[in-house]
């Protein structure tokens, strides 16, 4: 198997490895309370918001430069909004209901996805530079990714979707990275000023779906503070997986 396969491959896997864990929560989600549901939408949303603040623009900010990261994220934030519009006039989302949760797990789906493609990029890249900084991006961002599932699933649990569609639906979303670690593998050094743009353009996509989306349908299902105290250790928690790993 040639270097730029194996490479590939190994993107492929984290990508799928670490969302798919967090997907599989969907199996524990059996017939969860508003209030559970509640927590764990608040707990995603804390754990979003702090990989994409210390993880993901710090990253952006120094392979892209501030102006191109500014940039993207405002692209990013966009792209969400009118992905946001054209789902909501969709009548197969319309048919499902689910409060909207449907739409909101779709959607935190599609922001994984595009920020997946940018991460596989830098293993892509990471492996052409030095193999043992692939394998170090590999780790790390397959570890960042398992709240990442957990986010996603856990709407659509919400919404109604089965156990094994919302857990299928999370290894989907994890699928770009094999394809931008090949990319990656394929231009090397000369992608690091694209792999910082790319990942503002993904962090502008998920904070706009973590505090347009998943927050205030975390406070929708339980009218009390609860959301908002796990959302506040989902970010804690945020913070030492970024600053640790």
């Amino acid at each position: 198997m040639s270097n730029i396969l194996r490479t590939a491959l190994i993107g492929l896997l984290v990508g799928i490895i670490g969302t798919g864990i967090g997907g599989s929560m969907a199996f524990i989600l059996k017939n969860p309370s508003k209030r559970f549901l509640s927590s764990t939408i608040g707990l995603s949303s804390g754990l979003m918001i702090a990989i994409v603040t210390f993880e993901l623009l710090p990253e952006a900010f120094m392979l892209g430069g501030m102006f191109a990261s500014v940039i993207g994220i405002g692209l990013g934030a966009f792209t969400a909004a009118l992905l946001d519009s054209f789902l909501s006039k969709l009548r197969y989302i319309q048919r499902r209901g689910g409060q909207g949760y449907i739409k909101t797990g779709i959607l935190l789906g599609i922001g994984i996805a595009l920020h997946n493609f940018p991460e596989g990029l830098a293993i892509g890249s990471g492996f052409v530079a030095h193999e043992r900084l692939g394998i170090g991006l590999a780790i790390v961002i397959a570890l960042h990714n398992m709240p990442e599932g957990l986010a996603m699933v856990t709407p659509m649990r919400a919404g109604g979707y089965s156990r094994i569609k919302s857990f299928s639906l999370t290894l989907l979303a994890g699928a770009p990275m094999g394809i931008g670690a090949l990319a990656g593998a394929f231009i090397g050094e000369h992608a690091y000023w694209l792999i910082g743009t790319c990942l503002a353009f993904a962090g502008g996509t998920m904070l706009f779906i973590t505090l347009g989306e998943l927050i205030p349908k975390g406070k929708e299902l339980d009218n009390s503070r609860i959301s908002t105290f796990f959302a506040i250790i989902g970010f804690m928690v945020g913070i030492l997986i970024s600053k640790r790993f």
